[in-house]
């Protein structure tokens, strides 16, 4: 599976033929001001939560593209407001799409739409299809409830989750909910965007091989086959 990573929490996954693009904000990321937006395919927009590090350049994208947003009923019911199309989705539910399967699942933060409009409860993304299945965690803490991914979905071949501590987990964490979900290949994101959340990317990746899992770090705008 090819996964393109364009900063902060924002990647895109090729699946099936299909373009998946999580939680868009580009054009506010400094260390992604040589990606292009114009540019970037999407047929979904899958959206964890309204913050605006989250959101920012989703609009843009789904009216360029034609793209459905794929989120939580506050959210989608924002952005069809806008004009875009989308599929709402809450926590426990899950839906078959032309791409594969996608089960919202538990986040713990908080969610607010940069108009103020409430966000609804923040959440991730376990998606499947008969071959592969991964899990984008969106901005969370650790949290029991990712015991339940194992139970509920089939077998991880790859997690994103944020790594960058403050606003969000930190590895330590990250190490934890990476048991949590039985995953050992982790994609790390959510980091060193801002100065809250700069991290020792070596020390990062050490912590993770101390316990048997590989952590990904993508460059900015480069892609990898996960």
């Amino acid at each position: 599976m090819k996964i393109t990573y364009y900063g902060h929490a924002c990647f895109g996954v090729e699946m099936n033929g299909k373009h998946l693009l999580f939680d868009p904000f580009i054009t506010g990321n400094e260390l992604a001001k040589h990606v292009e937006i114009d540019k970037i395919p999407a047929d979904y927009i899958l959206i964890s939560h309204g913050h605006g590090d989250h959101v920012a350049d989703a609009e843009a994208i789904g009216k360029r593209t034609g793209a459905k947003v794929i989120s939580n009923f506050e959210i989608v019911s924002w952005f069809e407001q806008k004009g875009l199309q989308g599929h709402p989705m809450n926590h426990g539910g899950k839906w078959t799409f032309d791409f594969g399967t996608v089960k919202y699942v538990s986040a713990i933060h908080s969610s607010v739409l940069p108009d103020g409009t409430y966000g609804g409860n923040p959440g991730g993304f376990v998606i499947w299809d008969d071959d592969q299945c991964f899990y984008f965690a969106g901005d969370t803490a650790v949290t029991m409830d990712m015991k339940l991914i194992p139970m509920l979905c089939p077998k991880l071949d790859f997690a994103i989750m944020p790594i960058g501590d403050n606003f969000t987990m930190d590895i330590q964490e990250a190490v934890l909910a990476a048991d949590f979900v039985d995953c050992k290949k982790i994609v790390g994101c959510h980091f060193d965007t801002f100065g809250y959340i700069v991290i020792d990317k070596d020390a990062a990746k050490k912590a993770f091989e101390d316990t048997g899992k590989e952590l990904i770090l993508l460059p900015v705008g480069e892609s990898a086959d996960i």
